[in-house]
């Protein structure tokens, strides 16, 4: 079976004095992989500044526009079609011990290749008391306790826009115990880390016909690295592993990798900018 989705992406941005040169990178193209294929996208601007499209540092899609003329209000808006394969997340065959499984992963070569993955970051970063929290358990296989670190984040943390911003520390959040899909991510990423296991902060869209909880405009997730299997989609905002309703943009070692929306600009005074996306689903045969 296959479902098409169809996103739409808006951005507003109103200026209190004249902008004389702006610089922006938007990573919002849903990526090309197995599963999932853009059938077409269309992108552009109110001002009809041009564009260039390009590849990031990880090999993501990249829209990049330099404006030199002078403007106080600007808008963007993308249009992305996308084929995705529905397949079963739990299509593989689990190790049959446990502790062997783990110690496959102390492997120099492998902590080697995967290093960028296994690193801490500013956003993946626990205090030593807050590392404690999650108990990994050796009579599990690595997938199995990724399952049980997935609930765990979602019972740890209740969904809560507008609480939070991309610099709350993760200390903050599991004491405050609110947050958003990032923090979920973000917190998923630094304990699955710690054990030793590859994780990637993952940025995309979430087409929420089902009730998912995420955010309107876009949504993060992970993926850990399975031994023998690959990378596996895990979504800790709910408690699920990701599916067909999970359109990927990119992966990154956390937020900082994956933000949609990059600029500078050279204006002074106050700004207001206003983001939507909207994801419409529709099954095909």
């Amino acid at each position: 079976m296959s479902l098409e989705y169809r996103i739409a992406y808006k951005a507003e941005n109103q200026y209190e004095h004249p902008v004389k040169e702006a610089r922006w990178q938007f990573l919002i193209c849903p990526h090309e992989e197995e599963g999932q294929k853009v059938t077409s996208f269309s992108f552009g601007n109110s001002l009809n500044f041009p564009y260039e499209v390009s590849t990031n540092a990880y090999g993501f899609t990249t829209m990049r526009i330099l404006a030199k003329a002078e403007f106080k209000h600007i808008s963007f808006e993308a249009d992305f079609n996308v084929l995705k394969t529905a397949a079963s997340p739990f299509d593989f065959d689990l190790p049959l011990d446990p502790v062997e499984d783990l110690q496959r992963y102390q492997n120099l070569h492998f902590r080697v290749e995967f290093e960028p993955f296994l690193r801490r970051t500013q956003l993946t970063t626990l205090l030593e008391q807050h590392s404690k929290f999650f108990e990994y358990r050796k009579e599990k296989t690595v997938f199995e306790n990724l399952v049980d670190l997935n609930r765990w984040v979602f019972e740890k943390i209740f969904y809560t826009p507008g609480v939070t911003h991309v610099n709350t520390t993760l200390d903050e959040i599991v004491e405050n115990r609110h947050g958003v899909c990032q923090d979920f991510a973000h917190l998923f990423a630094a304990v699955a880390r710690q054990f030793g296991i590859p994780c990637r902060y993952v940025s995309g869209y979430l087409h929420q016909g089902n009730g998912y909880f995420g955010d309107s405009q876009m949504h993060a997730w992970n993926e850990a690295f399975i031994q023998d299997v690959g990378w596996i989609g895990f979504d800790p905002t709910n408690n699920i592993l990701t599916g067909e309703n999970h359109i990927k943009v990119a992966h990154g070692k956390d937020y900082a990798d994956c933000a949609p929306l990059k600029g500078i600009l050279y204006s002074k005074g106050e700004n207001t900018t206003n983001h939507s996306v909207q994801v419409h689903g529709q099954q095909q045969q």
